[in-house]
C-alpha cells in the first residue's frame, strides 16, 4: 500500500530528529529554519506483537513486517500560504501526502531557538491550520471562478461540483477544515484531485522533554493540546524525540534496560507507526507457513480478492475462495490444523471483506 503520512510543524519543533528516529535515515537535523528543504522519505517496519507470535509458532526462514512511510516536510511559517519560507513548495510537499502526523514543541529549553519566541502548542497548531486552510480557500475560490457559467448551464455535470466547492469555501471562512464536512464517497471522488490540505486526516505528535515524558499528564503544554485535538476527535501522541533518537541508536538488547531506566513502558516510535498506521486507515492480514510468515498491509474494507491481488495480479484475478482464520482463533487453538479440526477455519468468497488480523490462505486458478 503506498500510501504516506506526512510529518509537518513549524521550524525547530522536533520534524528532523523525529524522523532520524523512525528511519535512521540521517535526515539534516539542525537547529535553524529550514534545515529541511527537500522532503526526506522513509519507510519503517510496523511492530505487531501478532507477528512476533505468529513467529514463535511457525518458526519460517523468514519473517516479513508490514511497512509505514513518512515523509519529513522542511517546517511552515505564518505566511507559508503566500510563499513565505519557501512556503508554496512545502505546502505542494504535504499536498502529495495522505495522513498529516504534526509534531508540537511541548518543552521549554532556551538553547533552543522558538520561530515565535515563545512555546504555546495551541497558537502553533492554529497558525499551522490558518495557512493549510488558506492554501485550500485559494485553490477552491480559483476553481468557482472558472466554473461557475459552466455549473448555471448545467455543462458536464459541473453543478454539482460547484455546489460541493461553495459548501467548503464556506466551511473554510467559519475557520473549519475540509475534513470537518461529512462528504459522501462520491462526493469525496469529485474533489480528491484537489489534494485539500485539511481535507487529510491529521494527528498531533507531542514533543516533549525527557523529565516529563514519563508523565505527560503533568505538562500544561501538553494537556492544552490534548483538549485541542479532543475538541477536534484528533489523537495525540506523547514523545520525547531526543529519546527516542537516543534509543534508535541502540542494539536491540539493550532498549528495554533503557526504557526501563527511563520509567517509559514502551519506545513512542512504537506508538506513533501504529497510530500512524491507523490513522492512514490501513490494517493487517497475515500468510503464514514454513517458509515464510508476513503481514501484508490493506486498506480497510478492501475484499478477500482484493487483498488477495496485493500478493501478485494473477491471485486477484484467479481469485477461488480465501481459507481464513482469525489471529486470535489461531493462536488460542495452537496451530491451523487444530483450529480446522475444531470448524474454525472459513471458506470465505469474492464478498468477504477482510479483517484486520486476519490469517489468509488464497486459492486461486489462472
Amino acid at each position: 500500500m503506498a500510501l504516506t503520512a506526512g510529518i509537518v510543524g513549524l521550524p525547530n519543533v522536533g520534524k528532523s530528529t523525529l524522523f532520524n528516529a523512525i528511519t535512521k535515515a540521517g535526515a539534516l537535523a539542525a537547529n535553524y529554519p529550514f534545515a529541511t528543504i527537500e522532503p526526506n522519505v522513509g519507510v519503517v517496519e510496523v511492530p505487531d506483537v501478532r507477528l512476533d507470535k505468529l513467529n514463535e509458532m511457525y518458526k519460517p526462514k523468514s519473517l516479513v513486517h508490514a511497512i509505514c512511510e513518512f515523509t519529513d516536510i522542511a517546517g511552515l511559517v505564518k505566511g507559508a500560504s503566500k510563499g513565505e519560507g519557501l512556503g508554496n513548495q512545502f505546502l505542494g510537499n504535504i499536498r502529495q501526502v495522505d495522513a498529516i502526523v504534526e509534531v508540537v514543541r511541548c518543552f521549554d529549553d532556551d538553547n533552543i531557538t522558538h520561530v515565535e519566541g515563545t512555546v504555546d502548542p495551541v497558537r502553533d497548531v492554529e497558525t499551522i491550520g490558518i495557512e493549510l486552510a488558506l492554501a485550500d480557500l485559494e485553490v477552491v475560490q480559483n476553481r468557482i471562478q472558472k466554473i461557475a457559467k459552466k455549473a448555471q448551464s448545467k455543462m458536464d455535470n459541473a453543478e454539482v461540483e460547484y455546489a460541493i466547492l461553495k459548501r467548503i469555501e464556506e466551511t473554510l471562512l467559519e475557520n473549519k477544515p475540509v475534513r470537518s464536512l461529512d462528504l459522501s464517497k462520491e462526493e469525496l471522488e469529485i474533489i480528491k484531485n484537489y489534494g485539500f490540505l485539511t481535507g487529510k486526516k491529521i494527528m498531533y505528535v507531542a514533543n516533549m522533554s525527557e523529565e516529563e515524558i514519563g508523565n505527560p499528564e503533568q505538562s500544561k503544554y501538553y494537556n492544552a493540546l490534548v483538549e485541542y485535538a479532543k475538541a477536534e476527535g484528533s489523537q495525540v501522541v506523547p514523545i520525547s524525540a531526543e529519546i527516542e533518537a537516543e534509543i534508535s541508536e541502540l542494539p536491540e538488547e539493550d532498549k528495554p534496560m533503557y526504557l526501563e531506566e527511563l520509567g517509559i513502558p514502551e519506545a513512542g516510535l512504537n506508538k506513533l507507526v501504529r497510530a500512524t498506521y491507523d490513522l492512514l486507515g490501513l490494517a493487517t492480514y497475515f500468510t503464514a507457513g514454513e517458509k515464510e510468515v508476513r503481514a501484508w498491509t490493506f486498506r480497510k474494507g478492501m475484499t478477500a480478492p482484493e487483498c488477495a491481488g496485493i500478493i501478485h495480479t494473477d491471485f486477484q484475478r484467479g481469485f477461488i475462495r480465501a481459507e481464513t482464520v482469525s489471529y486470535d482463533d489461531l493462536v488460542n487453538a495452537g496451530s491451523y490444523l487444530k483450529c480446522r479440526e475444531a470448524g474454525r477455519v472459513r471458506q470465505e468468497g469474492k464478498d468477504y471483506v477482510v479483517q484486520d488480523g486476519d490469517v489468509m490462505l488464497f486459492k486461486f486458478n489462472v
